[in-house]
């Protein structure tokens, strides 16, 4: 299936990764990605009264359709309606949060490449109405995963739109990211995450 842009340049999907395997993860979770992780954890959220955290929809208007068979119908081309924004949006304890998920196969950087000004201006918009905006990123290669605030990503994108660097090193992931073990149930237990920081920040 083809999906453009609504300028109508090609719209060419990241290559996400399959879930690298390590001797005390769960044989059920072996080839999930990032974001199968995120919706896996969101629905225990939700089934235990914790949050409500969902993907959102991608608004696409569909242009040709195949149907193969009586029963069966393929959407051989798509346009997206609108850019989208970020991957994730809910309510937990009063607070709005959004939030982008990505991935990168590098052992050394998170490339910047794959964020679009689109999502870093409403993230930013999001922070000016008091939610709370961040990204997860998961090194795929070293199956390690980052809670990195907007506030911080952004002093690095302004760094690239200055000429500098197009990509966050590992170590100043370290530095200004919170590192989360992946675990049973929820998989990936982000909010305990922001919890402690926020708590930090008291």
């Amino acid at each position: 299936m083809t999906i453009r842009y609504p300028n109508g340049k090609k719209y060419v999907p990241v290559n996400q990764t399959t879930t690298k395997k390590t001797a005390n993860i769960s044989f059920s979770n072996r080839g999930k990605t990032l974001e199968d992780e995120l919706n896996d954890s969101n629905e225990y959220y939700l089934s235990n009264n914790i949050a409500v955290i969902h993907k959102k929809p991608v608004p696409i208007q569909i242009v040709n359709v195949k149907y193969p068979a009586r029963s069966a119908a393929v959407i051989t081309e798509a346009y997206f309606r609108s850019p989208s924004t970020t991957d994730y949006n809910g309510v937990w304890k009063g607070l709005y949060i959004d939030f982008e998920a990505k991935e990168t196969t590098s052992k050394t950087s998170f490339p910047l490449q794959n964020i679009h000004e689109h999502q870093v201006k409403h993230m930013k918009q999001v922070i000016e109405q008091d939610g709370l905006a961040f990204f997860i990123i998961k090194f795929t290669t070293i199956d390690r995963y980052f809670i990195l605030f907007y506030e911080y990503f952004e002093k690095k994108w302004e760094r690239m739109i200055a000429g500098g660097r197009k990509s966050i090193t590992l170590a100043e992931m370290e530095e200004m990211s919170i590192e989360m073990q992946a675990s049973f149930q929820p998989r990936l237990d982000y909010l305990a995450a922001l919890e402690n920081h926020l708590q930090s920040l008291l």
